[in-house]
């Protein structure tokens, strides 16, 4: 398959707008944009809408997101809010017990964090932060040492590995087939957030094989707000939902009859399905982005932006700025960390002035490109670093 191009012609950002911040949200597409916006207006006139078969239009969703991650079966794909949602329904769904632990990694994104809190602390079992450990500066080994620590902390005890595949904070690369293989030696389940890696970082179910899976889709999915997709495996098949929605039962699909009541869920994971999940306003911006993914494809888009940022690191490097050794971070997401010299406050006060908009994360610059991104967004970021060097 040929290399992907830029593809900012598709976007609806200004000429003058430098935006490196994906991580903190992914601009629509133009035609998600204009699915939206065709979206509303089909829901002025109800009659548009029309039951069940709208009802259903967001299987299309389920279909588009399996294709993405690798997954056969698109009953294998919940609806849901966000990721905290579909964190507490795997949490509902697993058990830990007195002496038990729970793994996750230092500094993880809440999302991921406050369900397994919750549920160590009633259980007495303990929650495991790994980090990098000592000497983890940038570089010179310190995302594989990470990675290291991280597979030493699952151990016999171990019940729930709750992991991204990249840091949210700086883009270290979590090394998942070696997780989820120690995970399966000692009988834990594996939860991954991959908010920050899935739609632009592939990622193949079948390979892995986590238990759980989940995606907010206002990132790297390029959709809406308040909107995500989870895959829940074989663990969770006879699982309690969160919420006990109708159209998440045998024959919901017949209107006539809904008060014939079904103690039956559809198969899959539809069960964990968030209420109202057919959302017609939100569903038809997601469908329109993840064609356009799929269409693209996740490992091109990584080499895309590993091409358009390997001379900009080499520039920023003889400054003095350090970055993650390459084979352990993300080429979508990754921190920037500072000379010495470098004053943070006049640094985010040159940044906006020149409308390069990236996070600065503790000490580090958070950049996450995409493919809407291009030489230019780079020369000007660069300029706006070599001025910041004293």
């Amino acid at each position: 398959m040929s290399q992907l191009t830029c593809r900012r012609a598709d976007f609806a950002l200004p000429r003058d707008e430098h935006y490196l911040n994906c991580a903190y949200m992914g601009p629509l597409p133009r035609v998600a944009e204009e699915a939206g916006i065709a979206a509303i207006r089909r829901k002025s006139v109800p009659t548009r809408i029309v039951p069940p078969d709208a009802f259903w239009e967001t299987d299309r969703l389920r279909e588009l997101f399996a294709r993405l991650v690798g997954v056969d079966d698109p009953t294998r794909i919940a609806i849901q809010p966000g990721v905290s949602y579909g964190v507490a329904t795997a949490a509902r769904n697993l058990s830990v017990g007195a002496g038990d632990n729970v793994v996750i990694t230092h500094e993880q994104f809440p999302g991921n964090v406050y369900s397994w809190r919750r549920m160590a602390g009633d259980a007495g079992a303990e929650l495991r932060a790994v980090g990098p450990g000592d000497g983890s500066d940038v570089g010179g080994g310190r995302g594989r040492r990470w990675n290291e620590r991280l597979l030493e902390a699952v151990d016999a005890r171990t019940a729930i590995v709750a992991v991204p595949v990249v840091h949210w904070t700086d883009g270290t690369w979590f090394d998942l087939d070696a997780l989820a293989a120690r995970c399966r030696d000692v009988g834990a389940a594996l939860v991954v957030d991959a908010t920050q890696s899935v739609g632009a970082l592939a990622f193949d179910v079948a390979k892995v094989r986590p238990d759980a899976l989940i995606v907010a889709a206002y990132k790297w999915l390029l959709g809406p707000y308040s909107l995500s997709l989870a895959y829940y495996g074989p663990r969770f098949d006879d699982g309690d939902p969160l919420e006990e929605t109708w159209i998440a039962r045998e024959k919901s699909s017949d209107f006539q009859n809904l008060v014939d009541y079904q103690d039956e869920y559809v198969g899959g994971a539809i069960r964990y399905d968030v209420a109202e999940r057919s959302n017609f306003f939100l569903a038809p911006i997601a469908a329109a982005s993840l064609e356009l993914l799929n269409e693209w494809g996740p490992h091109r888009i990584q080499e895309y932006c590993r091409r358009l940022t390997r001379e900009f690191l080499d520039e920023a490097g003889e400054l003095g700025y350090t970055v993650e050794d390459e084979a352990w971070r993300g080429a979508h997401l990754f921190g920037l960390r500072m000379p010495a010299s470098v004053d943070l406050t006049a640094l985010r006060d040159a940044l906006t002035a020149r409308n390069v908009s990236a996070s600065l994360r503790g000490t580090a610059l958070r950049l996450s490109p995409n493919v809407y991104n291009d030489e230019t967004d780079m020369g000007v970021l660069l300029d706006v670093l070599k001025g910041a060097v004293r």
